[in-house]
């Protein structure tokens, strides 16, 4: 065990062990909430959360993916073109940051409905560490501090935003969750 993470902490490995960390976070985030709502009779909750959560990892890749092409196809480094890098980067992130909020909000509005108000305390908290840790999963993709600060922002205002305005986010990424019903 020693050796192993001798190298999954090397600098190298880096990349492997932010992919890793947003996994296995991902995975005891969905397991202790299950055990959490269990007792409560909310644990559907989770099972509706990670399936977003494998949705959410799979478009997360795909935009990696896209954006790392179309950089690649325009240019667009570090070197010569730092700022379209980066706000495209931004943009990329950004928007798959907001369209999990989108999902989270009005899933936690859906289970809180008519439960006791410290129930609903409970759920929104699950709701907001869920972003949080969207937004680790995002920035194990889109590596470095401004992504990480804008993300956790993001994500924080637009689960807000949509947990006091659901249908804001069926309008903006409502399209996308019909595809997956």
């Amino acid at each position: 065990m020693g050796q192993f993470s001798k190298w999954l902490l090397h600098e190298e490995q880096k990349e492997f062990f932010d992919y890793l960390f947003a996994l296995v976070l991902n995975a005891v985030f969905l397991g202790l909430i299950a055990l959490l709502l269990w007792p409560m009779g909310r644990a559907a909750m989770a099972l509706r959360l990670a399936r977003g959560y494998w949705i959410f990892w799979t478009v997360v890749i795909v935009t990696a993916c896209v954006l790392a092409l179309l950089q690649r196809i325009f240019r667009m480094n570090l070197y010569d073109h730092f700022d379209a890098h980066v706000i495209t980067g931004l943009i990329f992130s950004g928007f798959v940051q907001i369209g999990w909020s989108a999902f989270a909000a009005p899933v936690i509005h859906e289970f809180a409905a008519g439960a006791p108000i410290w129930m609903a305390i409970i759920l929104y908290a699950a709701g907001v560490v869920s972003c949080w840790i969207a937004c680790v999963i995002v920035a194990a993709f889109y590596m470095g501090s401004i992504y990480r600060m804008v993300n956790l922002a993001l994500a924080i205002v637009s689960f807000i935003l949509f947990s006091v305005w659901p249908n804001a986010g069926g309008m903006i990424y409502g399209w996308f969750f019909k595809l997956f019903t």
